[in-house]
């Protein structure tokens, strides 16, 4: 869903956000890498009734003005919810992250701990070794034309060089992230979600085992309470990796969404936003 935004100026470039509702500020960051806003579509919405959303199109990606590809770094998007707090004039928000967006949402909370008063990683990990399970669950999706119609969207990832590409790639994988990949829901959520594509962005991280997360030993340097959900049945992220972050984070909450895999938003809308808002409202409200 498109809303109005504007461009917020930090120290190297220009990031774009769009705002929804009013309450106590929290800032969201979509996954990919390469997507934009559009991937929460409207389905935060609810949260407008008594928080802030603020919407960002990370570094180089969306409508965000294009940054050196140097600055293209999990450490750097961590550091500009850092400059967009103090660009916004903030001195209390929330990080609310989602997959690739959880990475940089818990880069953050490591980097900079107690800055954000709460952190929410959605469908996260802690190290990068956890995404080496989503060959084994690949090889296991059914149907068959299903799991080689997504593993040759895969190997494109690599050769993509425009939107267009990027676009097909993401339309041939998403039904990897639902629980069921044959979910109705995905072709809606595909029409509500289209966005900005940002192909060398995507290419760049793929190239970097995107980001190299490794934080599982700096996770006890953070403070704050921080909720940490994903969806049973997530073959990108796998919940392994959500329990072991839970149990590893001082002041952690865990909730498992037993019907969801990748998309706990999409797929377990009223269960996500019930565990999220009680979330913040115990934790900033």
């Amino acid at each position: 869903m498109s809303c109005p935004g504007r461009h917020v100026a930090i120290d190297d470039t220009r990031l774009w956000i769009v705002e929804r509702g009013e309450g106590f500020p929290v800032f969201v960051l979509h996954g990919g890498p390469g997507l934009d806003h559009h991937e929460f579509a409207d389905h935060l919405d609810p949260f407008g009734e008594r928080y802030r959303l603020i919407l960002v199109d990370q570094r180089a990606q969306g409508r965000s003005d294009p940054a050196p590809e140097h600055t293209w770094t999990l450490e750097r998007m961590a550091q500009d919810v850092i400059m967009l707090a103090l660009a916004l004039g903030l001195k209390r928000y929330a990080v609310l992250g989602h997959s690739f967006g959880a990475f940089v949402a818990l880069r953050n909370a490591v980097d900079y701990p107690g800055q954000a008063a709460a952190t929410i990683v959605s469908a996260g990990i802690a190290s990068v070794r956890y995404l080496e399970a989503s060959a084994e669950h690949l090889a296991r999706l059914e149907p068959p034309e299903l799991r080689e119609r997504i593993a040759r969207s895969i190997e494109r990832e690599s050769e993509a060089t425009t939107a267009e590409q990027l676009e097909e790639i993401m339309r041939d994988q998403w039904p990897f992230s639902f629980a069921d990949p044959l979910d109705p829901r995905i072709a809606v959520f595909v029409e509500r979600s289209a966005g900005i594509l940002s192909v060398d962005v995507l290419r760049h991280f793929e190239a970097s085992g995107y980001g190299g997360v490794e934080l599982e030993d700096r996770l006890g340097e953070v403070p704050q309470p921080v909720l940490v959900i994903n969806g049973r049945h997530d073959r990108v992220c796998p919940i392994e990796a959500s329990v072991a972050m839970a149990r590893d984070l001082p002041r952690s909450e865990l909730v498992i969404l037993e019907n969801s895999g990748h998309m706990g938003f999409v797929e377990e809308s009223e269960s996500y936003l019930s565990a999220v808002g009680g979330f913040l409202d115990r934790s900033v409200g």
